[in-house]
């Protein structure tokens, strides 16, 4: 397996930490980057990101995962961070050929988590665009994951409320037309942190994990991305509607939301988390999008919450093993 970078003076991770190159099934090269976390990890936590975002940004929640109990890894998907960019004139667009192309990614990064030896058993965190790929993984009766948690997960995409009705056609309409590969209305070719304040950004309330995203996209601009294009959004829409026909997992599972969540369709989360016996829903009064880079206490909840699910999954699962 080809070492890649990373780094760590912008990731702020713990020590030991490294970057692979992995290539897909359908010959894609993405980048995953692992933390080894303590001494005897209780299990290892694939972090799942969402559209824009990059190993090094979830450096800080490898340090959280570690400082209870946890290995963490998290992945640059196909299109994002410093993995092959799928539009080589416009690379700074979102794009994707297919939604489910995500999967073929997250197969790598499976693949290399057990040629390393990872510690097991293998938990995730899907954020965001993250969350729907997790649950779509969790359809497959072979993944290897013994609880799952989200944050803010894209199992509802947001429009105007006007269109919403209309956005299964919109997207069956528009998403391979001439505009596939345009912005959609409202975005452009600047990456997020850079396009507004942050009195008026819809992520976190903290200024200061607001300033580190700047400081990052600053000192790595290779890692950053812009707005999705319009295919982009016209598979997303799609997705996130087939999912919602399906039944939910059985499996252990947290799910935190922000209370003044901006980016997804909460109404989506809020169904889903309806119908998921067993599971754990949290909204966070007054957070933002990004719960793993909110203020402190908002940070502690979440990574708390995860935990709890996690640790309860791994005793479970060590009971089970010896009775077998």
């Amino acid at each position: 397996m080809e070492r890649a970078p990373l780094n760590d003076a912008i990731a702020r991770g713990p020590e030991g930490g490294a970057a692979y190159w992995l290539k897909t099934e359908d010959g894609l090269r993405i980048r995953f980057g692992h933390w080894p976390g303590p001494a005897q990890p209780r299990g290892t936590v694939f972090l799942l990101c969402g559209r824009t975002e990059y190993v090094e940004k979830y450096g800080p929640a490898a340090v959280e995962f570690a400082a209870r109990g946890y290995a963490m890894l998290a992945v640059d998907w196909r299109g994002q961070g410093l993995a092959d960019r799928l539009l080589p004139n416009d690379p700074m667009k979102g794009h994707v050929g297919g939604i489910m192309d995500y999967q073929l990614d997250l197969k790598a990064v499976i693949k290399a988590a057990h040629e390393l030896n990872l510690p097991r058993p293998f938990y995730f965190v899907g954020h965001s665009m993250g969350g729907a790929i997790g649950l779509r993984a969790l359809q497959s009766t072979d993944h290897p994951f013994a609880a799952a948690a989200f944050s803010a997960p894209m199992w509802g995409i947001k429009v105007p409320t006007l269109l919403h009705p209309l956005r299964i056609i919109i997207a069956q309409l528009f998403g391979d037309s001439f505009m596939a590969e345009g912005f959609p209305p409202g975005m452009n070719a600047q990456t997020y942190v850079y396009r507004d304040s942050f009195e008026k950004n819809r992520l976190t309330r903290d200024p200061e994990m607001w300033a580190w995203l700047i400081d990052q996209a600053a000192k790595e601009p290779a890692l950053t991305l812009a707005g999705p294009t319009v295919h982009w959004v016209a598979e997303s829409i799609l997705e996130c509607e087939a999912l919602a026909a399906l039944p939910s997992p059985d499996l252990p599972c947290y799910c935190a939301l922000g209370g003044i969540e901006k980016i997804v369709y909460t109404p989506s989360v809020h169904d889903r988390m309806g119908r998921w016996p067993g599971a754990t829903f949290d909204v966070i009064p007054g957070a933002e999008h990004e719960l793993m880079m909110e203020v402190p206490a908002t940070r502690a909840r979440f990574y708390d919450g995860c935990v709890a699910v996690f640790d309860a999954a791994g005793a479970a699962a060590a009971i089970k093993a010896e009775s077998a």
